[in-house]
Protein backbone atom coordinates (compact mmCIF):
# COMPACT_ATOMS: atom_id res chain seq x y z
CA UNK A 1 0.00 0.00 0.00
CA UNK A 2 2.82 2.18 1.18
CA UNK A 3 4.79 1.98 -2.74
CA UNK A 4 1.08 2.83 -4.81
CA UNK A 5 1.15 6.01 -2.49
CA UNK A 6 4.69 6.83 -3.30
CA UNK A 7 5.14 6.16 -6.48
CA UNK A 8 2.47 8.86 -7.00
CA UNK A 9 4.78 11.58 -5.78
CA UNK A 10 6.29 14.03 -7.95
CA UNK A 11 9.80 12.96 -9.64
CA UNK A 12 12.82 13.90 -6.94
CA UNK A 13 10.40 14.09 -4.30
CA UNK A 14 10.62 10.86 -2.45
CA UNK A 15 13.08 10.79 0.67
CA UNK A 16 15.33 7.68 1.79
CA UNK A 17 12.98 7.00 4.20
CA UNK A 18 10.12 5.85 0.92
CA UNK A 19 12.85 4.15 -0.46
CA UNK A 20 13.79 1.89 2.57
CA UNK A 21 9.41 1.44 3.19
CA UNK A 22 8.72 0.46 -0.06
CA UNK A 23 12.31 -2.33 -0.48
CA UNK A 24 11.32 -2.93 3.49
CA UNK A 25 14.58 -2.42 4.32
CA UNK A 26 16.23 0.49 6.60
CA UNK A 27 17.12 3.47 5.71
CA UNK A 28 20.93 2.51 6.66
CA UNK A 29 20.88 -0.79 3.58
CA UNK A 30 19.28 2.16 1.16
CA UNK A 31 22.50 4.46 1.91
CA UNK A 32 24.87 1.04 1.86
CA UNK A 33 23.68 0.91 -2.05
CA UNK A 34 23.55 4.37 -3.20
CA UNK A 35 27.07 4.34 -1.54
CA UNK A 36 27.61 1.64 -3.82
CA UNK A 37 28.51 -0.60 -1.04
CA UNK A 38 25.86 -3.06 -2.56
CA UNK A 39 28.66 -5.70 -2.27
CA UNK A 40 27.94 -5.61 1.51
CA UNK A 41 24.29 -6.53 0.72
CA UNK A 42 22.83 -9.82 -0.54
CA UNK A 43 21.39 -10.54 -4.58
CA UNK A 44 17.76 -9.89 -3.29
CA UNK A 45 18.15 -6.84 -0.95
CA UNK A 46 20.11 -5.07 -3.36
CA UNK A 47 17.34 -5.60 -6.36
CA UNK A 48 14.90 -4.58 -3.54
CA UNK A 49 16.06 -1.54 -3.07
CA UNK A 50 17.12 -0.91 -6.85
CA UNK A 51 13.36 -1.54 -7.75
CA UNK A 52 12.32 0.96 -5.47
CA UNK A 53 14.63 3.75 -6.28
CA UNK A 54 13.25 3.39 -10.07
CA UNK A 55 9.72 3.29 -9.11
CA UNK A 56 10.14 6.37 -7.07
CA UNK A 57 11.95 8.18 -9.51
CA UNK A 58 14.62 8.86 -5.99
CA UNK A 59 17.57 11.33 -6.57
CA UNK A 60 19.82 11.53 -3.88
CA UNK A 61 20.43 15.53 -2.79
CA UNK A 62 24.29 16.08 -3.86
CA UNK A 63 24.78 18.09 -0.72
CA UNK A 64 23.83 15.09 1.21
CA UNK A 65 26.17 12.88 -0.65
CA UNK A 66 29.18 15.02 -0.39
CA UNK A 67 28.28 15.88 3.40
CA UNK A 68 28.38 12.01 4.09
CA UNK A 69 31.82 11.80 2.99
CA UNK A 70 33.11 14.50 5.08
CA UNK A 71 33.33 17.09 1.91
CA UNK A 72 30.39 19.50 0.43
CA UNK A 73 32.32 20.28 -3.07
CA UNK A 74 32.35 23.81 -2.17
CA UNK A 75 34.81 26.61 -2.27
CA UNK A 76 33.54 29.97 -0.26
CA UNK A 77 34.91 33.26 -1.51
CA UNK A 78 34.81 36.46 -0.18
CA UNK A 79 35.77 39.54 -1.76
CA UNK A 80 36.00 43.06 -0.52
CA UNK A 81 34.00 44.82 -3.23
CA UNK A 82 32.47 43.16 -5.90
CA UNK A 83 31.39 46.68 -7.58
CA UNK A 84 35.56 46.37 -8.69
CA UNK A 85 36.34 45.07 -11.79
CA UNK A 86 39.22 43.50 -10.24
CA UNK A 87 37.50 41.11 -7.80
CA UNK A 88 34.99 40.19 -10.70
CA UNK A 89 37.71 39.19 -12.86
CA UNK A 90 39.55 37.22 -10.06
CA UNK A 91 35.99 35.34 -9.36
CA UNK A 92 36.10 34.31 -13.22
CA UNK A 93 39.39 32.47 -12.83
CA UNK A 94 38.81 31.47 -9.35
CA UNK A 95 35.39 29.91 -10.48
CA UNK A 96 36.59 28.39 -14.24
CA UNK A 97 39.71 26.23 -11.75
CA UNK A 98 37.08 24.85 -9.15
CA UNK A 99 34.52 23.88 -11.30
CA UNK A 100 37.23 22.22 -13.87
CA UNK A 101 38.32 20.10 -10.47
CA UNK A 102 34.33 19.66 -9.70
CA UNK A 103 33.66 22.57 -7.09
CA UNK A 104 31.42 25.04 -6.73
CA UNK A 105 32.07 28.45 -5.98
CA UNK A 106 30.09 30.14 -3.18
CA UNK A 107 30.54 34.21 -2.72
CA UNK A 108 29.74 36.77 -0.15
CA UNK A 109 30.41 40.38 -0.81
CA UNK A 110 31.73 42.26 1.74
CA UNK A 111 31.07 45.66 0.08
CA UNK A 112 33.92 47.38 1.89
CA UNK A 113 32.71 46.87 5.16
CA UNK A 114 35.70 45.45 7.11
CA UNK A 115 33.20 44.43 9.94
CA UNK A 116 31.43 41.90 8.03
CA UNK A 117 34.31 39.40 7.84
CA UNK A 118 33.59 37.22 10.53
CA UNK A 119 29.55 37.10 9.49
CA UNK A 120 30.96 36.41 5.68
CA UNK A 121 33.15 33.48 7.01
CA UNK A 122 30.43 32.47 9.40
CA UNK A 123 27.48 32.40 7.02
CA UNK A 124 29.98 30.44 4.46
CA UNK A 125 30.79 27.33 6.74
CA UNK A 126 27.00 27.35 7.78
CA UNK A 127 26.92 25.53 3.83
CA UNK A 128 29.90 23.11 4.93
CA UNK A 129 32.41 24.92 2.48
CA UNK A 130 35.55 22.88 2.40
CA UNK A 131 38.10 26.26 2.32
CA UNK A 132 38.51 29.80 1.50
CA UNK A 133 39.51 32.11 -1.39
CA UNK A 134 39.79 35.40 0.50
CA UNK A 135 40.16 38.62 -0.75
CA UNK A 136 38.87 40.91 2.28
CA UNK A 137 40.22 43.94 3.89
CA UNK A 138 42.28 42.15 6.38
CA UNK A 139 41.60 45.04 9.87
CA UNK A 140 40.06 46.00 12.16
CA UNK A 141 38.50 43.64 15.30
CA UNK A 142 36.28 41.86 12.59
CA UNK A 143 39.32 40.52 10.57
CA UNK A 144 39.74 37.49 9.70
CA UNK A 145 42.43 35.08 11.26
CA UNK A 146 43.33 31.56 11.68
CA UNK A 147 40.61 30.41 14.45
CA UNK A 148 38.08 32.30 12.56
CA UNK A 149 38.32 29.50 9.78
CA UNK A 150 36.97 26.51 11.73
CA UNK A 151 39.87 25.35 10.52
CA UNK A 152 39.22 25.56 6.78
CA UNK A 153 42.28 26.12 5.16
CA UNK A 154 42.43 29.29 3.13
CA UNK A 155 44.13 31.00 0.54
CA UNK A 156 44.81 34.62 0.47
CA UNK A 157 44.69 36.94 -2.91
CA UNK A 158 45.76 40.60 -3.35
CA UNK A 159 45.70 41.57 0.89
CA UNK A 160 48.04 40.00 3.39
CA UNK A 161 46.95 38.92 6.88
CA UNK A 162 49.74 39.40 9.34
CA UNK A 163 47.82 36.76 12.37
CA UNK A 164 47.11 33.92 9.12
CA UNK A 165 49.49 31.80 7.62
CA UNK A 166 48.29 30.78 4.42
CA UNK A 167 49.10 30.57 0.65
CA UNK A 168 49.26 33.64 -0.67
CA UNK A 169 48.55 34.71 -4.34
CA UNK A 170 48.68 38.62 -6.16
CA UNK A 171 50.31 40.52 -8.74
CA UNK A 172 53.80 41.44 -8.38
CA UNK A 173 53.79 44.98 -7.13
CA UNK A 174 57.21 45.89 -6.79
CA UNK A 175 58.01 44.87 -10.35
CA UNK A 176 54.32 46.57 -11.48
CA UNK A 177 55.56 49.54 -10.15
CA UNK A 178 59.32 49.87 -11.38
CA UNK A 179 57.85 49.13 -15.26
CA UNK A 180 55.40 51.90 -14.78
CA UNK A 181 58.03 54.98 -13.38
CA UNK A 182 61.11 53.81 -15.60
CA UNK A 183 58.26 53.88 -18.50
CA UNK A 184 57.22 57.60 -17.51
CA UNK A 185 60.29 58.90 -16.82
CA UNK A 186 61.58 57.56 -20.11
CA UNK A 187 59.03 59.19 -21.80
CA UNK A 188 59.87 62.19 -20.34
CA UNK A 189 57.79 62.99 -17.16
CA UNK A 190 59.50 64.26 -14.57
CA UNK A 191 57.43 64.94 -11.85
CA UNK A 192 54.81 61.86 -10.75
CA UNK A 193 51.74 61.86 -8.29
CA UNK A 194 50.81 58.46 -7.11
CA UNK A 195 47.01 58.34 -6.34
CA UNK A 196 45.76 55.82 -3.65
CA UNK A 197 42.78 54.90 -2.23
CA UNK A 198 43.47 54.81 1.82
CA UNK A 199 46.38 52.51 2.61
CA UNK A 200 45.64 51.89 6.17
CA UNK A 201 45.45 47.99 6.87
CA UNK A 202 45.10 47.09 3.18
CA UNK A 203 48.55 45.84 2.83
CA UNK A 204 48.57 45.63 -1.11
CA UNK A 205 48.12 49.74 -0.94
CA UNK A 206 50.68 50.06 1.45
CA UNK A 207 52.81 47.85 -0.97
CA UNK A 208 52.64 49.97 -4.38
CA UNK A 209 52.69 52.96 -2.04
CA UNK A 210 56.27 51.41 -0.73
CA UNK A 211 57.20 50.55 -4.54
CA UNK A 212 56.72 54.33 -5.57
CA UNK A 213 58.58 55.59 -3.38
CA UNK A 214 61.73 53.44 -3.87
CA UNK A 215 61.23 53.81 -7.71
CA UNK A 216 61.39 57.32 -7.43
CA UNK A 217 64.40 57.29 -5.17
CA UNK A 218 66.24 55.33 -7.82
CA UNK A 219 65.44 57.36 -10.45
CA UNK A 220 67.64 59.81 -8.69
CA UNK A 221 67.49 63.80 -8.91
CA UNK A 222 65.60 64.05 -12.73
CA UNK A 223 62.79 62.67 -11.27
CA UNK A 224 60.41 63.91 -8.13
CA UNK A 225 56.98 62.11 -6.88
CA UNK A 226 54.45 62.50 -3.79
CA UNK A 227 51.66 60.36 -3.39
CA UNK A 228 48.17 61.18 -2.64
CA UNK A 229 45.67 59.34 -0.53
CA UNK A 230 41.82 60.05 -1.82
CA UNK A 231 38.98 59.31 0.18
CA UNK A 232 36.81 56.29 -0.55
CA UNK A 233 33.79 58.57 -1.45
CA UNK A 234 32.75 61.35 -3.87
CA UNK A 235 31.45 63.62 -1.30
CA UNK A 236 31.96 67.69 -2.82
CA UNK A 237 35.10 67.90 0.01
CA UNK A 238 36.71 64.83 -2.15
CA UNK A 239 36.16 65.88 -4.85
CA UNK A 240 37.92 69.24 -4.34
CA UNK A 241 40.94 67.67 -2.84
CA UNK A 242 41.88 65.46 -5.50
CA UNK A 243 41.07 68.73 -8.11
CA UNK A 244 43.75 71.22 -5.74
CA UNK A 245 46.35 67.83 -5.83
CA UNK A 246 46.00 67.53 -9.12
CA UNK A 247 46.84 71.54 -10.04
CA UNK A 248 49.12 71.24 -7.26
CA UNK A 249 51.50 68.72 -9.18
CA UNK A 250 50.70 70.77 -12.13
CA UNK A 251 52.35 73.80 -10.75
CA UNK A 252 55.14 71.72 -9.45
CA UNK A 253 56.20 70.78 -13.22
CA UNK A 254 56.19 73.95 -14.01
CA UNK A 255 57.62 74.97 -17.76
CA UNK A 256 59.77 71.95 -19.34
CA UNK A 257 58.63 69.64 -16.88
CA UNK A 258 55.89 66.80 -17.53
CA UNK A 259 53.29 65.67 -14.78
CA UNK A 260 52.01 62.17 -14.70
CA UNK A 261 49.94 60.58 -12.48
CA UNK A 262 49.91 56.85 -11.28
CA UNK A 263 46.62 55.79 -10.29
CA UNK A 264 46.12 52.91 -7.45
CA UNK A 265 43.43 51.19 -9.41
CA UNK A 266 40.56 51.38 -11.15
CA UNK A 267 38.65 53.23 -8.66
CA UNK A 268 41.05 55.55 -8.32
CA UNK A 269 41.05 56.10 -12.00
CA UNK A 270 37.74 56.51 -12.93
CA UNK A 271 37.97 59.52 -10.01
CA UNK A 272 40.93 60.86 -11.57
CA UNK A 273 39.46 60.79 -15.30
CA UNK A 274 36.26 62.94 -14.08
CA UNK A 275 38.91 65.27 -12.31
CA UNK A 276 40.40 66.11 -15.48
CA UNK A 277 36.78 66.70 -17.08
CA UNK A 278 35.90 68.80 -14.12
CA UNK A 279 39.78 71.14 -14.59
CA UNK A 280 39.22 71.11 -18.63
CA UNK A 281 42.60 69.19 -18.96
CA UNK A 282 43.24 66.28 -21.55
CA UNK A 283 45.42 63.37 -20.74
CA UNK A 284 48.70 63.73 -22.25
CA UNK A 285 48.49 67.31 -22.80
CA UNK A 286 48.01 68.29 -19.01
CA UNK A 287 48.73 65.06 -17.38
CA UNK A 288 50.59 62.09 -18.04
CA UNK A 289 48.97 58.81 -17.05
CA UNK A 290 49.46 55.30 -16.10
CA UNK A 291 46.48 53.18 -13.94
CA UNK A 292 46.51 49.90 -12.62
CA UNK A 293 43.83 47.75 -13.76
CA UNK A 294 43.00 47.79 -17.41
CA UNK A 295 39.38 48.16 -17.85
CA UNK A 296 37.22 47.61 -21.02
CA UNK A 297 37.09 51.30 -20.53
CA UNK A 298 40.62 52.09 -20.44
CA UNK A 299 41.03 52.76 -24.08
CA UNK A 300 37.91 54.67 -24.52
CA UNK A 301 39.38 57.63 -22.37
CA UNK A 302 40.97 60.57 -23.92
CA UNK A 303 44.25 59.37 -26.09
CA UNK A 304 43.49 56.45 -24.48
CA UNK A 305 44.52 55.28 -20.86
CA UNK A 306 48.01 53.01 -20.36
CA UNK A 307 47.24 50.80 -17.77
CA UNK A 308 48.77 47.54 -15.78
CA UNK A 309 46.74 44.80 -16.47
CA UNK A 310 47.04 42.50 -13.44
CA UNK A 311 47.25 39.04 -14.78
CA UNK A 312 43.19 38.15 -13.01
CA UNK A 313 42.29 35.12 -14.45
CA UNK A 314 45.25 33.86 -13.99
CA UNK A 315 45.54 34.95 -10.23
CA UNK A 316 42.27 33.61 -9.02
CA UNK A 317 43.21 30.25 -11.03
CA UNK A 318 45.98 29.96 -9.18
CA UNK A 319 44.18 30.53 -5.71
CA UNK A 320 41.82 27.86 -6.29
CA UNK A 321 44.53 25.68 -7.35
CA UNK A 322 46.45 26.70 -4.33
CA UNK A 323 43.59 25.67 -2.29
CA UNK A 324 42.42 22.37 -4.13
CA UNK A 325 45.86 21.00 -3.41
CA UNK A 326 45.53 22.04 0.40
CA UNK A 327 42.45 20.02 -0.04
CA UNK A 328 44.13 17.14 -1.31
CA UNK A 329 46.33 16.60 1.14
CA UNK A 330 49.19 18.99 0.67
CA UNK A 331 50.79 20.44 3.93
CA UNK A 332 53.95 22.27 3.11
CA UNK A 333 54.46 25.64 4.34
CA UNK A 334 52.49 28.49 3.05
CA UNK A 335 53.02 29.56 -0.40
CA UNK A 336 53.33 33.52 -1.87
CA UNK A 337 52.38 33.61 -5.72
CA UNK A 338 54.09 37.02 -7.04
CA UNK A 339 52.29 37.28 -10.66
CA UNK A 340 54.05 39.74 -13.30
CA UNK A 341 51.81 42.29 -14.72
CA UNK A 342 51.62 43.92 -18.05
CA UNK A 343 52.47 47.51 -19.05
CA UNK A 344 50.04 48.27 -22.11
CA UNK A 345 51.15 51.82 -23.38
CA UNK A 346 48.38 54.30 -25.18
CA UNK A 347 48.07 58.02 -25.67
CA UNK A 348 48.01 58.99 -21.83
CA UNK A 349 52.31 58.38 -21.38
CA UNK A 350 53.13 58.92 -24.97
CA UNK A 351 56.38 60.72 -25.03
Amino acid sequence: MSTRQSVGRAPGRATIADVATAAGVSKATVSRFLNHRDRLLSPDIAARVEAAVLALQYAPSPMAQALSRGRSRLIGLVVADVSNPFSVAVLRGAEKACQQAGYLVMLFNLGNDGSREREAIEALARYQVDGFILNTLGRGASAVDADTLHGKPAVLVDRRHPAMKADFVSLDNVSAMQQVCDHLAHSGHRELLYISEPSRGVSSRRERITAFGECVKTLGPRVAGEVFESREDNEPQALAELDAALQALKRRAGRGRRAAVVAGNSVVTLRVAAAVTRLGWQFARELGFVGFDDTEWSALIGPGLSTIAQPTDAIGHAAATCLIERLQGFEGPPRQLLLPGELICRGSSSA
